[in-house]
């Protein structure tokens, strides 16, 4: 398995991220072909020391790294990554990995 995790920062008006990212932005993401799962956390975004500068954070898994990288070259990848210009102002990372159990 592969893991695509956005770690998307505080929006300045987080009503309009959420209405775009839920009505536009997840419907588009569902698309990228090679999607397994799409998780999302819920509620206040934690850190090791209370606060974080993080809104929401998405978890995009894959069957591999490779999957990713093609999924996302594809033109349902490309549309994905181009609307988040319309959504995520505030900033966001994107961490990109394969994964196994220990």
């Amino acid at each position: 398995m592969a893991q695509l995790i956005a770690l998307y920062k505080k929006p300045a008006d987080a009503a309009a991220f959420d209405k775009h990212y839920y009505a536009t932005h997840v419907p588009l993401a569902k698309t990228v072909p090679g999607l397994r799962s799409y998780e999302v956390s819920t509620g206040p975004v934690g850190g090791g020391a209370g606060e974080s500068a993080y809104h929401l954070v998405a978890i995009l898994s894959f069957d591999s790294l490779a999957a990713i990288q093609s999924g996302l070259g594809t033109p349902e990848g490309q549309a994905t990554a181009a609307d988040l210009g319309n959504f995520a102002q505030a900033g966001v990372e994107l961490l990109m990995f394969d994964t196994k159990k220990v």
